[in-house]
């Protein structure tokens, strides 16, 4: 059974701070992997865990700073690169504490071979991804650039790269982990399952809600489209969802 485990970069940075780690709460979300890896057994149950991490502090700040986004993009290759070298300052503390943990982490950047075509279609290869599993490696990959026709640099959201592989690999499971206990309802109270955008609409803002809820709109609808269900929770339930449980609430993608 093949796991795709996002990791918030609200999650595991401070996004007030420039380039700044939530030690305790990475720390934390890196001790709950490394456990179920260890649970593993003696390699059997290794090599079916991929991670993804967000940018967070890392790669929002200097994308911001350059005017890059998901659509907006840059020819300047100084600007791309600074973009990508942040996240993979970022993606190489992530490996390098899960290598302290002895998880078998190996570090995957995406700007070398992704790509879009001018209607923003997504192209991640994922074979490489693929063979790490098959040789029980923990494959980490993040939030990056990618290059898409007429536009130049944009951004790769993490979520993106979550939806490539949950697509291709194919994944039995997978898992967003927020700063929020779950997709909330106009309450505040997390909705349970959610089978069709319309059921949770209204209290994230409609349709075409942008990224003032954190994003979660545009993670409902991208969820939804999934070949198998997912589950969006909050830091505490990680353990809980790395154990087969359910927590927060169920994306009900693929059912």
């Amino acid at each position: 059974m093949t796991t795709v485990l996002k990791l918030g970069g609200s999650v595991i940075t401070n996004k007030d701070s420039p380039e700044t780690l939530d030690e305790t709460a990475l720390d934390s979300a890196l001790d709950a992997v490394a456990d179920a890896w260890q649970e593993g057994g003696d390699g059997d149950g290794r090599g079916d865990l991929a991670i993804v991490h967000g940018g967070g502090s890392f790669g929002h700040h200097h994308a911001a700073e350059r005017g890059v986004t998901a659509t907006e993009g840059t020819r300047n290759a100084r600007d791309a690169v600074a973009i990508h070298d942040a996240m993979s300052r970022l993606n190489r503390e992530v490996v390098g504490r899960l290598h302290d943990r002895g998880v078998d982490a190996l570090p995957v950047g995406a700007l070398s071979v992704a790509s879009r075509d001018a209607d923003g279609a997504l192209d991640l290869p994922t074979r490489g991804v693929e063979r790490m599993l098959a040789e029980g490696f923990c494959p980490v990959l993040h939030g990056d650039g990618a290059v898409q026709s007429g536009v130049g640099v944009t951004i790769l959201s993490g979520d993106d790269v979550v939806v490539a592989l949950a697509r291709s690999l194919p994944a039995d499971r997978v898992g967003l982990c927020s700063t929020v206990p779950g997709v909330l309802d106009g309450d505040g109270a997390v909705v349970d399952r959610i089978d069709r955008l319309s059921d949770v609409e209204g209290a994230l803002g409609g349709s075409d809600a942008t990224d003032v809820t954190g994003g979660m709109a545009g993670k409902v609808r991208t969820l939804l489209a999934l070949p198998v269900p997912a589950h969006v929770f909050g830091p505490d339930e990680l353990d809980a969802f790395l154990d087969g449980d359910s927590p927060g609430t169920l994306v009900a993608g693929g059912e």
